[in-house]
């Protein structure tokens, strides 16, 4: 999942080398998170979050082949 948001992430972002993604493992669950360049903030969340919410969409439906509850959050 780590990988997946990094690549994602990376490809919407000015600056891709700021992007860090961590992921906090549980026993039925992941949290990852993300953290971007503070300018690069609006172009990961997008007008209204729909770019977040498509981010997390994406990675929900990667988790389902997992069988694991995925969080993705978007650190400042």
């Amino acid at each position: 999942m780590k990988d997946l948001v990094e690549v994602i992430a990376k490809a919407l972002v000015d600056n891709p080398d700021a992007v860090q993604v961590n992921e906090v493992e549980g026993e039925r669950s992941v949290i990852v998170e993300l953290k971007v360049a503070p300018e690069d903030m609006g172009k990961v969340i997008g007008k209204q979050g729909r770019i977040a919410k498509a981010i997390r969409t994406v990675i929900k439906a990667a988790a389902t082949k997992e069988e694991k509850k995925v969080v993705v959050e978007i650190l400042p």
